[in-house]
């Protein structure tokens, strides 16, 4: 009996060894990387430069997470939250903001869209970003005029854009 017991606790010691020798994946194939990020951050603000606006920018991964953040030097305080939400509700509804603005409108199916998820952006400067035809992100920009948020917000996600033609080729 004794033979048999240190030889079912030898076994399950050894099964469970291996168990905890796997490898664990902590990045998903196909995940918005790190430097993927960087570079559309460095797009948007070399956008912002050129549009004359401080902005505050933000981009998130497929899941909603905050991958990557900037607030230029004397962008509005009041305009990191707006631009995180920017890029979660581009995120959450797979479009932009600005479409998805369009349809919560008074009279619109999507009125009143805004008071859900803690709170979404539903005006230009949020857009997604799109790799290979999978979403994997999108970018929040605030701190501007609704037309500049959503040019720096569209120069950020064309980075990924060519950072994919570059890689694919």
């Amino acid at each position: 009996m004794r033979t048999f017991i240190f030889t079912l606790v030898f076994m399950l010691t050894l099964g469970l060894s291996a168990v905890q020798a796997a490898p664990v994946k902590t990045h998903l194939p196909g995940d918005l990387t790190l430097e993927e990020a960087q570079d559309i951050l460095k797009a948007a603000l070399s956008k912002a430069k050129e549009v004359g606006v401080l902005m505050n920018i933000a981009v998130v991964d497929a899941g909603g997470n905050l991958k990557i953040f900037a607030r230029q030097d004397g962008a509005y305080l009041g305009s990191i939250d707006i631009a995180q939400k920017k890029a979660k509700t581009a995120r959450y509804f797979n479009m932009s903001t600005a479409e998805l603005g369009a349809a919560a409108q008074p009279g619109k199916e999507l009125f009143g869209i805004e008071v859900t998820n803690n709170g979404l952006a539903i005006f230009g400067g949020g857009e997604l970003l799109v790799r290979g035809g999978v979403v994997v992100g999108a970018i929040g920009v605030s701190g501007g005029s609704v037309v500049d948020d959503s040019t720096v917000a569209k120069a950020g996600a064309a980075a990924l854009q060519q950072s994919s033609k570059k890689s694919s080729f």
